[in-house]
């Protein structure tokens, strides 16, 4: 509040310098025109603050208690009004300050107020009481504009880190089940889950609060995760993962690829029998990373319910923060079932 009283925000020093720059131009301008720079002088020195008073009465008076309120009729007679006014005022200081000819640039020798007279020195206050307004109105809109998109970016911020908190819980939630199944059976992994599962959290609490993670850096938490696993279901878990490409100075949205690798165990390795065997493939190509990561489908017959437990909390998170943290042509996310295959492939922006 205290900003939008000082003149809306605009330093003082740069109304000085408007109406500097434009009393000389109008000075030199009908000075030119009558061939009397002294004269030019004079009548601007008495007009300008006339200008001045109209514009500034217009603009922090009128329009915001008239145009902003709706109220165009009364407005369009108040300024009339006080263009009237200062049209009375001009021509009286005019005639007792600088001379009796009141409008040299008129047709004829003026000494009394004439309906042409007032008619042309209303146009000519109107034409300078515009002139500010639209400086103002623009000026107002490129602020109201950067307060929109100032809003907009931190509402997005918010949304973004909501949704990267909302998947900690979440994660947390499924690997502390499996912890506890762990030590209701008493294993000896349980100690070695509880430390892979302490070095995650370290990276998710301390590592992900930028916009962007290093690629390198995603790919190792996604290792640790891929280990912890490895512990819990020994040999009845296959996992390639496969890395082609150059992953330096390559970034990404934190946590954002973990969320896929924590889908396909959850719903690949936790939900089936036997031996199980996770895919994920990550390929750079010049600036995109395109990620694979395929597993099998829970064993129920409905294959569109296995696509829609499959396509749970985590994954509508993550095609969210794709919305809000990308733009839609710097990624490109396909999910589907196919031969009792549950496939995501992302391809996305990271150089």
């Amino acid at each position: 509040m205290k900003n939008e009283n000082k003149l809306h925000q605009i330093s003082w020093r740069y109304h000085v310098v408007f109406w500097m720059v434009y009393f000389l131009f109008n000075t030199f301008r009908w000075g030119s025109y009558f061939n009397d720079y002294e004269y030019s002088l004079k009548s601007n020195m008495l007009g300008f603050p006339i200008h001045m008073a109209l514009s500034y009465l217009n603009i922090f008076i009128l329009m915001p208690f008239l145009i902003y309120r709706k109220k165009y009729f009364l407005y369009i007679l108040s300024v009339l009004s006080a263009i009237f006014i200062m049209v009375l005022v001009k021509f009286n200081l005019t005639y007792l300050l600088i001379s009796q000819n009141v409008w040299p640039e008129g047709p004829e020798f003026l000494n009394k107020l004439s309906f042409n007279y007032t008619i042309d020195m209303m146009i000519g206050e109107l034409y300078v009481i515009t002139f500010v307004a639209a400086i103002k109105i623009t000026l107002d809109f490129l602020k109201e504009h950067k307060r929109v998109t100032d809003l907009e970016k931190a509402q997005l911020e918010t949304e973004l880190l909501f949704l990267k908190n909302q998947i900690s819980p979440h994660f947390f939630f499924n690997t502390l089940n499996n912890i506890y199944s762990l030590s209701v059976e008493k294993s000896e992994k349980t100690p070695k889950i509880i430390l892979k599962l302490s070095e995650l959290m370290r990276y998710m609490l301390y590592e992900t609060k930028e916009r962007r993670q290093t690629l390198e850096n995603e790919i190792l938490c996604i290792q640790n995760y891929i280990d912890l696993e490895r512990v819990r279901y020994d040999d009845s878990l296959e996992v390639n993962m496969s890395i082609s490409g150059d992953i330096q100075d390559k970034e990404i949205a934190p946590i954002l690829l973990l969320t896929f690798i924590e889908n396909a165990f959850k719903h690949g390795a936790n939900k089936n029998i036997g031996k199980v065997k996770i895919v994920i493939n990550f390929k750079i190509k010049e600036n995109f990373l395109y990620f694979t990561v395929i597993n099998p489908l829970p064993l129920i017959t409905d294959h569109k319910d296995n696509l829609k437990q499959s396509s749970g909390i985590g994954l509508e998170n993550v095609k969210k923060r794709l919305e809000l943290g990308y733009n839609k042509k710097d990624y490109d996310l396909k999910i589907k079932s196919h031969k009792n295959k549950f496939v995501v492939k992302l391809k996305i922006k990271v150089g």
